[in-house]
């Protein structure tokens, strides 16, 4: 019979200590939800007018520490929308998941900054220019897998983390009901200020924008159309601003 040595038992004896799990993507909405409400805001879906081109969309939602949870699309084919814009609505997901915080105890009382809220800043010259090269999307998670499945419950990005930065409209923090960000929603495949537009409608039909406070003059993270602004965003210029400045009251933010 082999001796147990000492080391051995001092190691058995030591506490066991458990990593905290990973942020989840239970509470958040699955491939099937997200594509059903999606379609109910996009066009040619539906008579909801975002302005832009009223075109086919992506949809990508990502838990709090930016791994995918559900890619949908409303257009039946992949090239029903801009290819490209699937990566991008996960980018934006991914952003204003890493750029939004809790409402907390202590000083912290929650901010939300959508996408559109960090163009301005992230210009030549404005204080967070460089922000937007910074976490790079990761390409080997980016174009990984069977395009066939793109925007299915089996999309080949979900499970992992896309990681990416974006700095202009179409992506959102996820609050629940008692102030946590959750996640990250990003949508794309019109004019960004389109995709802003869409992306505050999905946000408030998955009941999961319990923002908590922002930089807009409506103390959230809807767009601000002042490029002179710190949060500006510059006009796309199909009416999108219009649909925008009635968000506040049509789709309002959770309290």
């Amino acid at each position: 019979m082999k001796k147990i040595s000492i080391l051995t038992i001092a190691l058995l004896s030591l506490p066991i200590f458990c990593h905290a799990a990973a942020p989840s993507c239970a509470a958040l909405p699955n491939n099937e939800f997200l594509t059903k409400t999606l379609k109910s805001i996009v066009k040619p879906s539906s008579g909801e007018v975002n302005g832009g081109f009223e075109l086919n969309m992506w949809a990508t939602v990502v838990a709090a520490d930016g791994t995918v949870c559900s890619v949908a699309k409303t257009g039946k084919e992949i090239n029903d929308q801009w290819l490209g814009s699937r990566v991008i609505s996960a980018q934006k997901a991914n952003t204003a998941a890493m750029f939004s915080l809790n409402s907390a105890n202590g000083a912290n009382k929650g901010l939300a900054l959508s996408t559109a809220n960090l163009w301005a800043a992230t210009q030549p010259g404005a204080s967070l220019f460089g922000l937007q090269f910074s976490n790079p999307v990761d390409p080997t998670v980016a174009y990984a897998g069977n395009s066939a499945k793109f925007g299915s419950d089996k999309d080949p990005m979900i499970g992992k983390r896309i990681g990416g930065v974006n700095v202009f409209g179409g992506g959102f923090a996820l609050y629940n009901a008692s102030g946590k960000m959750v996640g990250g929603v990003g949508v794309s495949g019109d004019s960004s200020c389109a995709d802003h537009n869409i992306g505050w409608k999905l946000r408030s039909k998955l009941a999961l924008d319990y923002v908590p406070g922002g930089v807009s003059p409506t103390n959230d993270d809807n767009i601000i159309y002042d490029t002179k602004a710190g949060f500006g965003h510059p006009e796309c210029g199909n009416n999108e601003k219009a649909i925008s400045e009635n968000l506040p009251k049509n789709y309002p933010i959770r309290k």
